[in-house]
């Protein structure tokens, strides 16, 4: 009687799409780890409404234009990006991987893409920076110490962060029900480098036992905080976590070089709306004034062409590439970023749009016409 072998470890290089990488890095992590990574607020309805509401929308096919040559380029503040594909900020990468945000910064930098790091990052940024090959953006949490958030901010400048993203949608985090039912709390020997100093417990997103507050989140920021932030900055300001027209109205107007519609991944009040769907309303209040791009549910390149269509000048994706990560390492990453870019591409060509500028709203197939 012979034993059939062992199956073997499917490489990130044979995943096809980034569900594949969702089921693999199941396997890969502890179930601690993905209550954290995949877990949102309540019952998770907004975490449901942020794929279904791409799915509701409908693109419209064009024939015979010649896409022989396409172009994803777009400038953000200055820079220009290849492609208008981000990594969003997300806490404690060294749960899905030992390497933690260097591999991370070492992938995007293989596939091109710019990525922001998390305050609450489990590698220090001088470290990251140092692995990156591609620019940095730096994701602030204001803490209550002001003067400590003050020398972060100048500790991110000086290791090369050309941007700001400061979160302004988390006073205090939502109801996850996921990790508190897995008993989530950071492994020994994971640490926040970034927040050294800080006298923060153990793990500083949790609240104390009948408490809402936590440690790592502020909740007496307030605009006045963004123009002290502004006073002192030395690179472009973007505000993420904006749903509200007039939030993004008074944002502008304070003097934000950007905003980022966000739900946060969904994690924080569950019934916020889809952000695909909030997106219109932000870039209609905004009117040009500043770029606007967009989080939450992107999982396919036609996703992406949908939030550019609807005037998004970017979009970041946050637990695709760290199922990336956690299969495997900085090569999963990368595979991710261009599995979603090839994506797109197809996307382009098949709407007969051969470059970013030419993407609007006549890509979306009219409601009116949907049955």
């Amino acid at each position: 009687m012979t034993t059939d072998p062992a199956p073997q470890e499917q490489p990130a290089a044979e995943l096809v799409n980034l569900a594949d990488f969702e089921v693999l890095a199941r396997q890969r992590i502890s179930p601690m780890a993905w209550a954290y990574l995949c877990g949102a607020a309540g019952d998770e309805l907004t975490l449901k409404w942020n794929r279904e509401a791409f799915s509701r929308i409908r693109l419209r096919p064009r024939v015979l234009v010649d896409v022989s040559r396409l172009d994803t380029r777009v400038e953000l503040f200055g820079q220009e990006l290849p492609f208008p594909i981000l990594l969003a900020a997300v806490a404690y990468h060294r749960l899905f991987h030992p390497e933690g945000e260097a591999a991370t910064a070492r992938g995007a930098g293989a596939a091109g893409a710019t990525m922001i790091v998390s305050t609450a990052a489990t590698t220090a940024i001088e470290d990251i920076a140092a692995a990156a090959t591609r620019p940095l953006w730096f994701q602030l949490y204001v803490q209550r110490d002001r003067g400590f958030t003050r020398a972060l901010v100048e500790r991110a400048q000086s290791a090369g962060c050309r941007a700001l993203c400061l979160t302004v949608d988390t006073p205090v985090a939502g109801a996850r029900d996921r990790e508190a039912k897995a008993h989530f709390t950071l492994p020994s020997g994971i640490h926040l480098p970034n927040l050294e100093g800080l006298p923060l417990p153990r793990d500083p997103h949790r609240p104390r036992e009948g408490d809402i507050y936590s440690a790592l989140l502020a909740p007496d920021v307030t605009w006045k905080d963004v123009e002290w932030l502004l006073s002192f900055a030395k690179v472009p300001v973007v505000m993420k976590g904006i749903l509200d027209g007039d939030d993004a109205d008074r944002a502008v107007k304070t003097g934000a070089a950007g905003l980022i519609v966000s739900n946060h991944g969904a994690r924080n009040l569950d019934t916020a709306p889809p952000t695909i769907e909030a997106l219109p309303h932000i870039i209609e209040r905004v009117a040009g004034r500043v770029p606007v791009l967009v989080d939450g549910g992107i999982r396919r390149g036609t996703d992406v062409l949908k939030a550019l269509a609807l005037g998004a000048r970017a979009v970041l994706i946050g637990r695709p590439y760290l199922f990336g990560l956690a299969v495997g390492g900085a090569e999963g990453v990368s595979r991710v970023v261009n599995i979603l870019l090839n994506e797109l591409q197809m996307a382009m060509a098949l709407t007969g749009r051969p470059t970013i500028a030419s993407l609007d709203r006549s890509v979306i197939w009219p409601a009116e016409n949907a049955r």
